[in-house]
């Protein structure tokens, strides 16, 4: 296709979403893929002495036109995807990872970088000019330049099969989430339902042309049948069918993809000169090895699990008491802690979903950035969008400055993934005295409406939107020079503190009457409502904080430790869990098989990160706490000093700028209810 008749290759502003064809995307690739390569031949050609500018600064602004082709590809195969988009994705990641090869294997290149490097201490550069420089050197000197060309050959093939078998990981889980429905006829089988959830089953499986009512394995529609359908029965095959995806033996099983990935990832890192893929990641991170990963998440698990096991007793109990049930499963556990919630605090989900209209949670989250940031979002009708429900806002400053584009996508749908991220389809970033400002995007699987009420939030989709929301601020409020250090380009268990941080304004009341009113009445919630959510916000939270922590040491099974060995997936599993196991084993399921964080996404050996950051955001509200939810001064020190600072210096010394010290334990395990202030 000629390069004139293709909107990925012309120049644009904003993604033009609707010229965008299937056909348009491999020659976008190849051609971009072309010009990345002329731009490292230019810089490795060049006669002159290498330079920080004409290598290091040049490096790094090269590959811009790929990188938004490649964003705006990737996001629509997470968000909008169909088969003709994932066929592409197998074609075009093994060149991607190719020409990544290409580029950290280049021998000349290298030379270029380690020459400005041996000469960092006499070059008078700026803090964020220094970290460019040190990651520049680590990110070719980690990923294979020092071996011998035997070893680099080997290392690009790894790349390569990694590249595809992550994909066909993340379409796996895709299809058999899409592919099962629970297809009820009679009314009965509803019994226990809220009305909206019985509304949209029914819309569901109206839109299949079905009578009756769907279940499918999407959030909305299975969170609420676990939570309140009183046929255990049906409970049971909705829970086995979630906890069996990909693990089914069938076509789309994942069993050998997870050791394979888990296989080619323990071979790059021993390649590379590292005991395990853990290790390999840790380097980079604040937590540095997988040896203090482990103490880390084993300290959490002290303090957690007696209370766990408490908790676990009181619904046994309780279960025994309401329904004589002997045994607690697995899919007892959100109906039975849903009854024991409501007769404790007298609060349910249903009670608080009419306050918490999704309109009504965008403009209050948008409230809540502009009290702390000074931040204005006006939404805009004439941006490019993906699909007709894609909502884009103007985010300006105080001054009517522009400042970011926000994309917002809140609906489940066929071509969705599960699940909810923040993403960005352009990098901020400063070049020839320009800041180019970032295009952000949050991306979520909320209730959507139904013929008869709007969307209306459970109070847990409230706070992932506020999640969402504090990494799309973390994007938008960007401020650096460099697209490679820019936004959310920090450490991975770093990366989680914004977005963790924005929820605890969810549990507020000065920050919940900006936004939670009734649908119907515009009656601001109640003061008795919000007592009873910061009440219940403890709730279960031994068995909670477990279930965090079983993740996070299952994900340091797969990966720090010699996978070579393991054969069976789900005993394997079990050895992980065997700590944290609250439950009795369904041997029909399987987690690993669609962990999608770990084996499709970025999280592998960083899963602890988010009960790392959640350490670092209990200690930075606590200094909110302390001086007022919207104190302008800490939020424009959080800004300054964490929101727009990027993955420009290292993030303790950012944190403790803010802070003033570095961050104690204490306040998460306070919040959590795990210690009081009596006893540390």
């Amino acid at each position: 296709m000629e390069k004139i008749n293709n909107p990925l290759l012309k120049a644009f502003n904003t993604a033009p979403f609707s010229q965008i064809k299937n056909e348009h995307y491999m020659p976008a690739f190849k051609e971009a893929i072309a010009l990345s390569r002329k731009e490292i031949n230019i810089i490795t050609n060049n006669s002159e002495k290498p330079t920080f500018e004409n290598t290091i600064v040049a490096l790094d602004y090269s590959g811009s036109q790929l990188d938004r082709i490649s964003s705006i590809f990737f996001n629509l195969n997470s968000a909008e995807t169909n088969e003709h988009i994932q066929k592409i994705a197998q074609k075009v990641s093994p060149l991607l990872s190719e020409l990544s090869n290409d580029i950290t294997l280049n021998k000349q290149l290298f030379a270029r970088i380690k020459e400005v490097y041996a000469q960092k201490e006499s070059l008078d550069l700026s803090q964020e000019e220094h970290t460019l420089l040190e990651k520049s050197y680590k990110s070719f000197s980690r990923n294979g330049a020092n071996l011998p060309d035997i070893k680099k050959s080997r290392l690009r093939e790894i790349d390569a099969s990694l590249a595809k078998l992550k994909l066909t990981f993340g379409e796996n889980v895709l299809e058999a989430t899409n592919s099962f429905e629970l297809h009820l006829t009679n009314k009965k089988d509803l019994d226990g339902l809220p009305d909206s959830a019985i509304e949209a089953a029914h819309a569901e499986a109206k839109s299949r042309n079905k009578e009756g009512w769907i279940i499918t394995l999407d959030y909305p529609s299975y969170i609420p049948f676990m939570k309140y359908a009183s046929n255990r029965e049906l409970r049971k095959k909705l829970s086995l069918a979630f906890g069996s995806k990909a693990f089914k033996g069938d076509a789309i099983d994942n069993q050998s993809n997870v050791l394979e990935i888990a296989q080619l990832r323990h071979e790059r890192a021993q390649l590379l000169g590292y005991k395990t893929h853990a290790h390999f990641v840790l380097e980079e991170r604040m937590a540095e090895t997988p040896e203090k990963v482990i103490d880390f998440l084993n300290e959490l698990l002290e303090k957690a699990k007696p209370a766990a096991q408490r908790e676990f007793k009181q619904l046994e109990k309780f279960a025994k008491q309401e329904d004589s049930i002997s045994k607690l499963q697995k899919w007892d556990s959100a109906y039975y802690s849903e009854k024991l919630k409501k007769k404790l605090f007298n609060l349910d989900d249903e009670q608080l979903k009419p306050y918490f209209k999704l309109e009504n949670v965008i403009s209050g989250v948008f409230q809540v950035a502009q009290k702390l940031f000074g931040l204005q979002f006006e939404e805009v009708f004439t941006i490019d969008t993906y699909h007709e429900e894609v909502k884009t806002y103007n985010v300006l400053d105080k001054d009517g400055h522009f400042i970011s584009l926000f994309y917002a996508d809140f609906h489940p749908r066929k071509g969705k993934r599960g699940g909810a991220w923040m993403t960005s389809f352009k990098s901020q970033y400063i070049k020839d005295g320009i800041n180019e400002r970032p295009h952000i995007s949050n991306v979520c699987n909320f209730t959507p409406s139904t013929p008869s009420k709007p969307s209306l939030l459970t109070f847990n989709e409230v706070t992932t939107l506020f999640h969402e929301f504090g990494h799309g601020l973390h994007g938008m409020l960007a401020n650096t020079t460099y697209p490679s250090l820019s936004g959310t380009s920090v450490y991975w268990d770093f990366v989680e503190l914004p977005s963790q941080m924005l929820e605890n304004w969810c549990y507020e009341k000065e920050a919940l009457e900006l936004f939670a009113r009734h649908y119907e009445t515009g009656e601001i919630i109640p003061m008795e409502l919000i007592q009873k959510i910061k009440d219940s916000a403890t709730f279960q939270e031994g068995m909670q904080t477990l279930r965090q922590l079983s993740f996070g040491l299952l994900d340091m099974a797969w990966h720090g430790k010699n996978p070579n060995q393991i054969t069976d997936v789900k005993s394997y599993e079990n050895e992980a869990f065997s700590d944290t196991s609250l439950y009795p084993d369904t041997p029909e399921t399987c987690m690993s098989t669609s962990f999608s964080h770990i084996f499709q996404g970025g999280y592998s050996s960083g899963y602890y990160s988010y009960k790392w950051a959640e350490v670092l955001d209990a200690d930075a509200f606590a200094y909110f706490k302390e001086n007022g939810i919207f104190n302008k001064e800490i939020a424009e020190k959080f800004k300054d000093h964490i929101l727009s600072k990027g993955g420009t210096e290292n993030p303790m010394i950012l944190y403790k700028r803010f802070r003033g010290q570095e961050p104690k334990p204490d306040a998460l395990l306070r919040r959590a209810g795990l210690i009081t202030n009596q006893n540390n």
